[in-house]
């Protein structure tokens, strides 16, 4: 089964674009035309003023994009339907880590059929991890996230040309509720809603879910989490480990 056809429920509900996103990713596509997104999920963060491909391999994820989005063609990232250098730019937001076995031979795919720039989003997943959330009560998430994230290093490896990687911190009124936004609002970890958004969270046991439900409860009734983190609640944006990775031939 597709994984997103299991856990891709509801996604178009709180992972809505993010402008500081979405306009980092058209400044690395510069003056491309046509695009290619890879993984384009529900459609956020496609640009609305050039030609766009999309690729998605699950029907729900497909099913969720709004009638003025492009609909997505069913492929996967290892085997792109596309001719070489057939469009001037490709791009993935969040997705790659979910290509398992295809990883690399899909960001290899997007720069053989890419004339000019590719455009990841993606997490360092040593940063990532040691957000407050995978530290202290979600270790497997991190781990999950050590095994599934790219490192920055293989991704130029695999990407060549010339690499830039660059922070993108995370406002804390993001409307994009991926589970890096998580680092301002503790309370979103009791809401159901908000967990099956998250790939991270909707990956995890029951079990592993309901220990942590219970605990961030416990530490938020008792304001333990407030004496250890509520420092947090007083910046604007942080950046925990989400980068754009941008790569030119």
């Amino acid at each position: 089964m597709i994984r997103y056809d299991s856990i891709g429920h509801g996604y178009a509900q709180t992972r809505r674009e993010d402008p500081a996103i979405r306009d980092a990713i058209a400044r690395h596509l510069g003056d491309a035309q046509s695009v290619l997104n890879v993984g384009a999920g529900t459609g956020s963060y496609e640009p609305t003023d050039r030609h766009v491909l999309a690729v998605e391999p699950s029907q729900v994820m497909a099913a969720q994009r709004p009638p003025h989005r492009a609909p997505a063609i069913r492929a996967r990232a290892g085997a792109l339907p596309l001719h070489d250098a057939s469009v001037d730019a490709a791009m993935s937001v969040l997705s790659l880590h979910h290509w398992d076995e295809e990883r690399e031979r899909g960001v290899r795919e997007m720069r053989r059929v890419a004339r000019g720039p590719v455009v990841l989003v993606t997490y360092d997943p040593e940063l990532s991890g040691a957000m407050w959330l995978m530290r202290d009560y979600l270790p497997e998430v991190a781990e999950l996230d050590r095994r599934t994230f790219p490192s920055m290093t293989d991704l130029a490896h695999w990407l060549g040309g010339r690499v830039s990687i660059e922070p993108l911190p995370i406002r804390r009124d993001t409307p994009d509720w991926n589970l890096g936004s998580f680092w301002a609002h503790p309370e979103r970890v009791l809401d159901e809603a908000a967990r099956r958004a998250t790939s991270g969270f909707a990956r995890m046991s029951p079990e592993v879910v309901d220990r942590v439900v219970t605990a961030v409860r416990r530490d938020l009734d008792s304001g333990a989490w407030d004496r250890q983190n509520g420092h947090l609640r007083q910046l604007e944006a942080c950046d925990v480990g989400l980068r754009v990775v941008a790569a030119t031939p």
